[in-house]
């Protein structure tokens, strides 16, 4: 996480319960109570360590954050010396992944940033720093293939992955991430 947070056991179990609660049954459809209850301590406990709600949910948000990059990042790196191209098309695989495991009600900064309307609540920092992370991390992938543009292709495949993901959560479109890749290998194609 950004700052160097420390958490006692009962903080962790809190950050746990909070992560679980928020992804799957929304930001404001959960109170401290259920949390504090589910984790075994008391409101004070919660708001002793957290401060807030909303620091709360900027914290579930940034250990969520850390979880994919670290996930994209073994992903794209556990296959070896590969071709660059397929290098970048392993984020898509990442994120197929993410989604059978982690992933089933879409993603969780975007489903955070249509229940968090406030620019300035904590947490829409977070969620724009995880999509500037994985943008940034494109750009990086991209230029190793070599392309003319590697700006422009690193955004149309932001666009794809991020497509994809809602897509893949309203179950109307079956694979969804796999066709997304199709299209991702078309465009390194061009290149």
């Amino acid at each position: 996480m950004s700052e160097d947070l420390v958490l006692t056991p009962a903080a962790e179990r809190v950050l746990e319960v909070a992560g679980k609660l928020f992804y799957d049954n929304g930001i404001h459809a959960v109170g401290v109570e259920s949390i504090a209850s589910e984790a075994g301590v008391t409101k004070k406990t919660l708001y002793d360590r957290f401060g807030s709600k909303d620091a709360l949910v900027g914290q579930y948000l940034k250990r969520r954050d850390e979880r994919y990059r670290e996930h994209v990042r073994s992903v794209v790196e556990r296959r070896g010396r590969i071709a660059p191209a397929r290098r970048v098309l392993l984020v898509f695989d990442a994120l197929e992944e993410w989604i059978a495991t982690e992933n089933p009600r879409g993603c969780a900064f975007v489903n955070a940033q249509a229940e968090l309307p406030d620019a300035t609540h904590p947490a829409r920092e977070v969620i724009r720093e995880q999509k500037q992370w994985m943008l940034d991390y494109l750009r990086t992938l991209v230029r190793d293939v070599g392309v003319r543009n590697p700006r422009k292709l690193a955004t149309s495949l932001l666009n794809l992955l991020e497509g994809a993901t809602v897509t893949a959560s309203l179950g109307i479109v079956p694979g969804a991430v796999g066709n997304a890749k199709e299209v991702a290998r078309q465009l390194l194609d061009q290149g």
